[in-house]
This record gives C-alpha cells, structure tokens and sequence, in this order.
C-alpha cells in the first residue's frame, strides 16, 4: 500500500503543472483526466479520513459506530506544493461522512492533509463545521 501511494503521488506530482489549483466538483459534468486522479486520491486517501475522524472528533457523536466516507462525498477545495517541483504537498477538502450503513450524512468537516515522500500523509488541520442530527432508531 505504502509503494502503491508513493507511486501514485509521485505522479500526480510530475503531471500536475500548477502550484495551486481550485476546483469545484459542481462545475464538473464529464469524466478528465484530472477528474480522475482526483478521484484515485480520494481512494487512497479515504483509510487515512476515516481513522482520523474516528479517532479525533466522531467519537464524542456516537459510540455505536465509526464514521463513514465514502469518496464521491469529498469535495477537494485546494491543493499546493510546498515549491515549483517540490514533493511535500497539501490537500484540503470537505468531507460528509455517514454512519456506513443507509448513509445517513453525520456532519461536515474540512481536512488538510500533508503528503510528502516516504510516502507520509500527516493529518495538519481539521475543521468541524457542522453537525447533523441522527435520527433516533
């Protein structure tokens, strides 16, 4: 797994041209190769979000279960380099995670995450911006 991430950082680093880019996953209406190594990171990164939600913030929520993401959920917000070329970058995205089973969206988080070579990917800055109420079994 850990070979497997490298690889795939190493290159969306060689064939992402920007120090910067925004995009909106609302705008997006067909399939681009950047749509989908957008969405090969989300893969890869969706055990990293799940562990660190359950670990940091779900668990004051519910005790009954983990948080669940699922990756056509998150919205990428920012990506950026840490220098033209440079291999330590930083992801931010919204997230909606579920409760996994009828996916039943539990709130609304923001994440920063730091990927460099080795490969690490090192959670930097999470943000709970809301949270939604569960309804009652």
């Amino acid at each position: 797994m850990k070979k497997m991430l490298s690889v795939f950082i190493l290159f969306l680093a060689l064939i992402t041209p920007f120090q910067s880019t925004k995009v909106s996953s609302n705008k997006l209406t067909q399939d681009s190769e950047e749509l989908k190594l957008q969405d090969m990171l989300m893969l890869m990164l969706t055990p990293y979000i799940e562990k660190d939600l359950t670990e940091y913030y779900y668990p004051e929520i519910s005790k009954d279960f983990s948080p669940h993401v699922t990756p056509w959920k998150i919205e990428l917000i920012e990506t950026r380099r840490n220098h033209f070329r440079g291999f330590q970058m930083q992801i931010t995205f919204a997230i909606e995670p579920t409760d996994g089973g009828q996916y039943i969206p539990l709130g609304k988080d923001r994440m920063t995450y730091e990927i460099s070579s080795g490969p690490e990917v090192k959670l930097i800055n999470h943000t709970h911006l809301k949270t939604y109420k569960y309804p009652p079994e």
